[in-house]
């Protein structure tokens, strides 16, 4: 059975493959397992889920790192969802024997959690953002492409999972070169980050802390990586 792997950002893509993707490309990084990079955003994933789907993907997967909304969340932390709330208030539930097979599998030490997921239409930035969210809809953590991807999944009635690593804290502001720097196609721009920091210097250590967040995300994200050639959806 063929896995259909939806990254949003090439330093996504790294924690699955050293091998470099142009957006909108595909890559067989095992004999059942397929990436693409889609770019940030709802649109651009639920473009690349269906293509995975058309290249012979029989399940597909969300792979990334997410914001947290809850607190207690730390970095490095993992979220394979137990269902994600779309932006219109609707419920989308995950594959439950395939989430709970992953989550078995998963190394001593990392913490996983099996709660909600939220998607959002955008970044969410401000900490105070964060914390109305997580009160208004319980949801542990949020991210821009998993909705798409279960919903390009629901229709074609294949079986979907999410797995998102902790990168952003609850209590933390994003820096704005993020946003900033975030171009038409859904990818982070280096060169307009470093303008950014040019004339915003003060941005800098909010970079390196979210830096050394993405790094402990990424970690936890390699160790899932090397199991997943072993894990196969259940019946």
């Amino acid at each position: 059975m063929i896995t259909g792997i939806v990254v949003a950002l090439p330093e996504e893509l790294r924690t699955l493959t050293q091998s470099r993707l142009k957006q909108g490309d595909y890559l067989s990084v095992s004999e059942n397992i397929l990436v693409t990079v889609s770019g940030a955003g709802s649109e651009n994933a639920a473009i690349a889920a269906q293509g995975l789907i058309d290249k012979g993907a029989e399940q597909l997967i969300s792979w990334g790192c997410a914001g947290a909304l809850a607190t207690h969340l730390k970095a490095g932390d993992l979220l394979i969802p137990s269902n994600i709330l779309t932006q219109d208030n609707k419920q989308l539930s995950t594959h439950s024997a395939w989430s709970q097979q992953l989550i078995s599998r998963l190394e001593q030490g990392i913490q996983c959690y099996n709660d909600k997921l939220l998607e959002s239409a955008g970044v969410i930035s401000l900490a105070n953002e964060k914390a109305e969210q997580y009160q208004k809809t319980g949801a542990f953590a949020v991210d821009m492409e998993s909705a798409a991807v279960a919903r390009v999944a629901l229709k074609a009635n294949i079986p979907f999972v999410a797995l998102r690593s902790i990168a952003d804290l609850a209590d933390q502001d994003l820096p704005k070169a993020i946003n900033y720097a975030m171009t038409a196609k859904g990818v982070i721009s280096i060169p307009k980050i470093l303008f950014y920091l040019c004339t915003h210097p003060a941005e800098l250590a909010g970079l390196i802390k979210l830096g050394i967040n993405f790094n402990s995300a990424s970690k936890t994200l390699k160790k899932v990586a090397s199991q997943l050639a072993q894990v196969t959806q259940v019946q």
